[in-house]
């Protein structure tokens, strides 16, 4: 499962985490599963941070199938209610949440983020934590 920090990173050759977001990326042995809602965040950080040339290599990635894309499943919309309400005083947020819903629908535990603060504090239905990457 792959969040957002780790998307842009890999695009922006000036942020911190390139390097570490772009190795990770590349060599993780698994399905790279990215959350649609996800996407939505990755596309508006490029688009308004560096333009749309960054934005569009993105979609093309996508589109060239180097992630494997997950809608959010009619029942992940209360899960994600619930740990918005549950994580509040994070606050976790809709995406962060929708990430851990397909997670947990999907059985996956190891997340590719820079956002440990938030997602190293949820504890999931199927595990007792998120395995963190990088």
């Amino acid at each position: 499962m792959v969040d957002a920090g780790p998307l842009y990173a890999y695009v922006d050759a000036d942020d911190r985490y390139h390097g570490a977001s772009l190795e990770l990326l590349r060599h993780h042995p698994g399905p790279l599963v990215v959350p649609c809602l996800v996407i939505t965040e990755v596309t508006y950080l490029l688009g308004s941070r560096l333009g749309p040339g960054p934005e569009v290599r993105f979609l093309g990635d996508l589109a060239g199938g180097d992630f494997a894309v997950e809608a959010v499943a009619a029942g992940d919309w209360v899960r994600i209610a619930e740990l918005v309400w549950r994580y509040r005083e994070l606050p976790l947020g809709t995406v962060d949440a929708s990430l851990v819903a397909a997670a947990e629908r999907l059985g996956i535990t190891s997340v590719a983020t820079l956002d440990r603060r938030h997602l190293g504090a949820v504890h999931p239905n199927h595990a007792a934590g998120f395995d963190l990457l990088p």
